[in-house]
């Protein structure tokens, strides 16, 4: 029996994308039934998948801090690192 190709997740996957596969990877991990190829080749996917949503995260975590209160106390996207 040959094994199922997984899908692959493609660079510019959004976030939720990204995290529902991980999901599933995750999943078919745990549940055990893949035969130890299908599990390294899951396995894989699964830290480069993790290391896209980091990224994600990371890109993320930077727009948020740039954002400051004015003088009017409205939310402003700012370059200043305080």
């Amino acid at each position: 029996m040959a094994a199922k190709k997984s899908p692959e997740i493609k660079p510019d996957a959004t976030f939720e994308d990204a995290l529902r596969r991980l999901e599933e990877i995750v999943g078919l991990l745990e549940g055990g039934n893949v035969p130890l190829e299908q599990a390294m080749s899951l396995y894989e996917e699964g830290i480069a998948v993790s290391r896209l949503c980091a990224r994600k995260l990371a890109k993320a975590e930077l727009v948020l801090k740039k954002l400051a209160k004015d003088a009017e106390g409205n939310l402003a996207i700012t370059d200043n690192e305080e």
